[in-house]
């Protein structure tokens, strides 16, 4: 089965951000990624709510009940007791965590499996217990003691962080080194039953070649090249674009 597409929409809230105006609207462009074929919507709500406010959580979480009824709602960040107080209280079907400092861009790391797992550990528990399905951000080139100590929070996924491989778009030759990365750690991952997210500088031409090599991939999470590609194409086209190259 082709990978599932969860539109991060953060980049449109930071457009809308730059000015004290309701547009663009984050919940009207998540609609229309669902209504042309995205499986879910993902946020990333940093404590400095420079992008994704957390007025905007029971918005969206209202469009997928109302409208979307099938649909995911994804929720990011690192799970300090302000955040999962957001996630409790807006009860997405996946929660994804983050190693992120506050002060960090974007995420640009995974988590250290091994020496964050008892933190983790009752984290991913408290979670679960609301029903949520648990994603962990993971390096790319994840060894397998690392994959072991994620299995071993209780998380259900992990998602590998695609940054060095969306990196490579001018360079065949690294592009294929770090694919190698990601087919070694995801071939793990399934060994171990953890199921495969992606995200992070994913882009129509990428997706395809991400694909051949993870094919346990169960969804991506896209937002900023998504968001690019908006600009040229219309959020509409541009979803069933990257729909098309999930497969």
């Amino acid at each position: 089965m082709p990978a599932q597409l969860s539109v991060n929409l953060n980049a449109v809230a930071m457009l809308r951000n730059r000015r004290d105006l309701p547009w663009p609207s984050v919940t009207a462009l998540g609609r229309i990624a669902l209504q042309n074929g995205a499986h879910g919507l993902t946020v990333h709500p940093r404590p400095d709510q420079r992008h994704i406010r957390f007025s905007d959580l029971p918005e969206l979480r209202a469009l997928i009940d109302d409208e979307f009824p099938q649909a995911e709602f994804n929720i990011e960040g690192y799970p300090s007791d302000e955040f999962l107080d957001l996630a409790e209280a807006n009860q997405p079907e996946q929660v994804t965590l983050v190693p992120d400092d506050p002060a960090q861009a974007t995420s640009d790391h995974g988590w250290d499996f091994e020496g964050k797992g008892n933190f983790l550990r009752s984290v991913v528990q408290r979670l679960k217990k609301s029903g949520t399905r648990v994603s962990l951000f993971c390096d790319p080139d994840a060894t397998r003691a690392a994959l072991e100590a994620a299995r071993e929070t209780g998380a259900d996924r992990v998602e590998f962080y695609t940054g060095p491989y969306g990196g490579t778009y001018d360079d065949p030759v690294r592009a294929k080194d770090e694919l190698a990365k990601l087919e070694a750690s995801g071939r793990i991952a399934a060994e171990l039953g953890l199921g495969v997210n992606a995200g992070h500088d994913l882009t129509v031409g990428n997706l395809p070649g991400l694909a051949r090599v993870l094919p346990n991939l169960l969804e991506v999470s896209i937002g900023h090249g998504l968001t690019a590609d908006a600009l040229e194409y219309g959020m509409a086209e541009t979803v069933r674009r990257f729909v098309r190259a999930c497969g």
